[in-house]
């Protein structure tokens, strides 16, 4: 499966928070749309993406004084892409070289979708239900 496949799916609706907002502002935006990450788009565009756990690991350092700092103090700045084109498998194994829960996907370097863990797992579980179901047909028919 394609990723072109998983956005169409999911939807390629993507939320994303500027650098200069706060830690608070993102928790917020998380909780609203109930996501695990946001992809942080500055004036040059895609900067890196803030996650729950980029929260967390800083919380611990910094304690509630995190909160009134900019996303871009805690955000992950690496970032790894991938495209449309790409497979579900090839991504997968890109969030675990990466360990990268939430992946942007870019678009002739646009922001076209994201997609997460979930996203990815979910895609494998239909393709094996479809091969399973699909064996199954063969077999009754044999």
């Amino acid at each position: 499966m394609r990723i072109a496949d998983v956005l169409r799916n999911k939807g390629a609706a993507v939320v994303t928070i500027h650098p200069e907002a706060t830690v608070m502002e993102l928790l917020a935006g998380l909780a609203e749309h109930n996501i695990g990450a946001m992809v942080v788009i500055g004036s040059e565009g895609l900067e890196g993406v803030a996650s729950e756990r980029d929260v967390v690991r800083q919380l611990h350092v910094h304690g509630a004084s995190l909160l009134a700092r900019p996303v871009s103090a805690i955000m992950t700045r690496v970032v790894a892409t991938c495209t449309k084109a790409d497979t579900a498998d090839d991504v997968s194994m890109l969030m675990t070289e990466h360990r990268a829960r939430h992946i942007p996907v870019l678009d002739n370097g646009r922001l076209a979708g994201i997609v997460s863990i979930g996203d990815v797992v979910k895609s494998r579980m239909e393709e094996l239900q479809a091969e399973q179901a699909a064996l199954r047909s063969y077999i009754s028919q044999g």
